[in-house]
């Protein structure tokens, strides 16, 4: 990059940090400067959140009717009377680094229980050169031997880590995607047009009528070619071998997917989702030096496509592994580094920023709807718990003149009341939460299952130690130039 390119890129890659941390210590020198600008500032944020809180319940609600509804419905019929079923293939990306097999045989077997024919499913597993060789071949050994056969073709890909690549999703999908690409569609003369492309994580746990619905989404869409598809991510597969702090965690992000999946003017695809072929070439693929890969290549078929690319929700559950690992402790550190890796999209905001104003071609409301998603999404991610938490209480401690006069006495008070009506909206979304989660097994401990509901106490150590730290600490490293490196989440 030329010298003016480079300053731009480390300013945008600042700005992020520097905003977020602005609006952390604002209340802390506010108060002794403009206390009353500081005291309408957390109220009117207790209050935006309050309407989050509503949002969150409302869409909730509508997601899980649908989902109820979905699943009763005979989405394979449907799919078989539209035009081109029988050539549509569903093309499934698993990159793997070190799972155990048990967990991708679990993931194998919820492909081969679909309603979707199998005939019509095409498996890779995206493997690392860097995984134990020895390790690696067992694998696909086993795997072969008991999946071949079950599927169109199950296939296994090999990624080396090239200069100019970082370890991660990314690269690995990139180099699986072109694989087969120059191996497979080209060999076979498929056309990329009737391809339907699966990016999963090796631990995802499909619902049996997940592919016959995305066919017929897809199908039925005039503008397949410009659309993503989105499922709800639920991190339950060992939500009841967790600790209590993370169990509370990994239920409030389940419950924030669900209610996203209404959410149109939000949703952009994570973790689990699809395309066409044909949008994922036109994208040119996912870019083999990023790690946040599934906002990436959002953003990178939306500018490229113009501002015509969408995300559809499917609705049905995809079950996922909560981050676990062997000891109490360890899991916390799992679920951190987790979450650090996911705030890490806020990495993308430079790039996503800089090609906002050079898309002029691209409507002002679409793009503008899209980026300021983004900037709030990360941006307020390490700020809330401090706000809403926090609040007022620390800020007046350390000037209690204020906290003596009328405003500091009674600004307390009404964002008290306005967050606990905020919790009502959270017990509505997790009595629909209960409907999603496996039940508990027979050998639970009986303290921890009379101390279950409770948990929701930990809510305001959890929102600090897994959600605001890591997500400050991604902030603080890009602002730094102190860039994170891919850590896989380790399996047990």
């Amino acid at each position: 990059m030329s010298k003016k390119e480079k300053i731009l890129q480390r300013l945008l890659e600042i700005f992020p940090g520097f905003v977020s941390w602005n609006l952390i210590l604002f209340p802390y020198w506010g108060i002794f400067i403009i206390p009353n600008t500081v005291a309408f500032f957390i109220l009117s944020y207790n209050i935006y959140w309050f309407y989050q809180s509503l949002q969150i319940a409302i869409t909730a609600i509508i997601s899980h009717l649908k989902i109820q509804s979905a699943a009763k419905h005979n989405w394979l019929k449907d799919a078989q009377k539209l035009e081109g079923f029988k050539k549509t293939k569903n093309l499934v990306i698993i990159p793997t680094y070190k799972e155990p097999l048990h967990i991708l045989e679990r993931t194998l077997e919820s492909l081969c229980n679909q309603t979707f024919p199998q005939k019509q499913m095409i498996i890779i597993l995206a493997m690392e050169k860097k995984e134990d060789e020895k390790e690696r071949k067992k694998k696909i050994r086993i795997l072969k031997k008991k999946f071949n056969g079950k599927f169109n073709a199950l296939h296994f890909t090999v990624h080396q880590l090239m200069p100019g690549e970082v370890a991660g999703k990314a690269s690995n999908e990139r180099y699986a995607s072109l694989w087969f690409k120059d191996k497979y569609i080209k060999t076979k003369k498929l056309d990329i047009k009737n391809i339907i492309v699966t990016s999963c994580d090796a631990d995802h746990r499909y619902h049996p009528e997940h592919f016959s619905q995305l066919t017929y989404l897809f199908l039925k869409n005039p503008r397949r070619y410009n659309f993503f598809w989105q499922p709800a991510i639920l991190f339950y597969n060992n939500i009841w071998e967790i600790p209590a702090l993370t169990r509370v965690t990994n239920t409030l992000g389940s419950i924030w997917n669900l209610a996203q999946l209404p959410r149109k003017d939000r949703l952009i695809n994570q973790q689990n989702y699809s395309l066409s072929f044909k949008l994922l070439d036109d994208a040119e693929y996912w870019d083999p030096d990023k790690i946040p890969e599934d906002w990436g290549i959002f953003f990178k078929a939306f500018f490229r496509k113009k501002g015509q690319v969408e995300v559809e929700p499917i609705y049905t559950p995809i079950y996922v592994d909560a981050a676990q690992a062997v000891g109490f402790w360890k899991t916390l550190k799992n679920q951190y580094e987790q979450y650090k890796r996911w705030a890490w999209g806020v990495s993308d905001l430079p790039w996503i920023i800089k090609n906002y104003f050079s898309h002029k071609e691209i409507s002002f409301f679409s793009k503008t709807t899209r980026l300021i998603y983004a900037l709030w999404a990360h941006i307020l991610w390490p700020v809330n718990w401090f706000t809403i938490t926090i609040g007022l209480t620390l800020p007046t401690i350390i000037n209690p003149a204020f906290g003596r006069t009328s405003l500091g006495y009674m600004v307390p008070k009404i964002s008290s009341f306005v967050l606990t009506l905020a919790l009502s909206f959270l017990a509505i979304s997790l009595f629909i939460d209960r409907y999603y989660k496996p039940p508990i097994p027979k050998n639970f401990n009986l303290i921890k299952r009379v101390l279950i509901p409770f948990e929701f106490v930990l809510m305001p150590i959890v929102g600090f130690f897994l959600s605001a730290l890591p997500g400050i600490e991604s902030h603080t490293r890009l602002m730094l130039g102190k860039y994170i490196e891919y850590k896989v989440t380790e399996k047990v």
